[in-house]
């Protein structure tokens, strides 16, 4: 039982025309799919309380988002990781990040309440906001309030993310909790932001080896991606046992991305999607949050989200993207989009893949070693 979750509420999440962080990737997936013949008919979630967000952030760092609502930048915003590049204040900033977050929290509780068994929430995200700072296009951490609100309930809660970037915010606020299992995969932090998500990371106190970072080389391609990913998520899935997995489906590991250098393609993701779900059966009956992420090439991301809602439904993906929906939305990307819904066949010209291949083999098998200990 398939459930998605969207609101129009969720557009006024815009950091404004220039940032890559638009609600325009939200409008064409969604289109794309009405367009393919399979119009999203979502639940309409609540906007979470004020109360809810503060389940992971500090009543300092809400207060600021507050005052920043009405489009100033409060005092000493920067040090509270407001009205910078990634994350400049706007108005009504605080009640649309809560939209937001309203909605994988509802789908935290469907899932928790045996109403559905797998949610795609249509926006959030938003991983890397810590307990006290905005960051990387994140103000509130929706996934940490959903992964809370199922802790609440004596869930054991499997994060999984494959945004290209580490999710550093969702690991640091459950850092210390063995109830709470996350693994990231995710171009290195030698190269790229946060600058977190080494091996080393493996959590604290009772939560040491609870956190399983898989950082990948520059130019990694799917093979050695998907070799990474099968070698760690099964493995500590098998181990963790979680009642519900959650997981970040962020589409900017793509290799057309602009603010990354993994080179995976639609195909790629398919295979990453329907692996999740088939974890999901195997090992939490069935029950499956995904939530949306980073992805700033349009003609991709859409194709890649419509991918994730249409295989959540038990959909498979089509061969060619309507004409209509190019027409409408051409406009909006500097790149022709394309009549295949898959990307065509890639060949990509990479110095070094025998040494991408082995370090990311090498950071696979070091991980789980390094964890080990504390698994009994």
């Amino acid at each position: 039982m398939a459930t998605l979750l969207f609101h129009d509420r969720y557009l006024d999440y815009d950091f404004g025309p220039e940032h890559p962080f638009s609600p325009v990737r939200q409008e064409m997936t969604i289109d794309l799919l009405d367009a393919l013949g399979h119009p999203v008919d979502p639940v309409e979630p609540p906007v979470a309380s004020r109360e809810d967000v503060r389940r992971v952030h500090s009543e300092r760092f809400v207060e600021k988002v507050e005052v920043a609502s009405d489009g100033t930048p409060p005092s000493r915003a920067r040090s509270f990781g407001l009205n910078t590049g990634d994350v400049p204040v706007f108005e009504n900033m605080d009640a649309a990040t809560r939209g937001l977050v309203g909605g994988t929290l509802h789908g935290a509780y469907l899932l928790a309440q045996g109403k559905a068994d797998r949610v795609l929430q249509l926006g959030g995200g938003l991983h890397h906001a810590r307990r006290e700072r905005a960051s990387g296009f994140c103000v509130y951490n929706d996934l940490s309030v959903a992964i809370d609100a199922l802790r609440e309930q004596n869930l054991r809660v499997a994060y999984v993310d494959v945004d290209v970037h580490h999710g550093d915010g969702v690991q640091f606020l459950h850092y210390d909790d063995p109830g709470v299992l996350t693994v990231s995969l995710h171009e290195t932090g030698q190269a790229l932001f946060p600058g977190t998500g080494g091996i080393d990371e493996t959590g604290e106190d009772t939560g040491e080896g609870y956190a399983l970072n898989v950082p990948l080389a520059p130019f990694t391609e799917a093979d050695s991606y998907l070799d990474a990913f099968e070698r760690v998520v099964p493995h500590a899935l098998r181990y963790f046992g979680p009642d519900v997995i959650v997981a970040q489906c962020g589409a900017d590991a793509h290799f057309s991305d602009p603010l990354a250098d993994l080179l995976l393609t639609t195909q790629t993701y398919e295979t990453i999607f329907r692996q999740l779900l088939d974890l999901a059966d195997d090992h939490a009956d069935g029950r499956l949050l995904c939530t949306l992420g980073g992805g700033y090439r349009l003609d991709a991301v859409s194709r890649v989200w419509a991918l994730l809602a249409l295989l959540i439904q038990g959909h498979g993906p089509p061969d060619t993207v309507p004409r209509e929906w190019r027409d409408r939305w051409q406009s909006r990307t500097d790149r022709s989009l394309p009549p295949a819904f898959h990307d065509s066949e890639q060949t990509f010209d990479v110095a070094r893949r025998s040494s991408i291949e082995s370090q990311n083999r090498r950071a696979s098998e070091q991980v789980l070693e390094l964890v080990a200990p504390h698994w009994h």
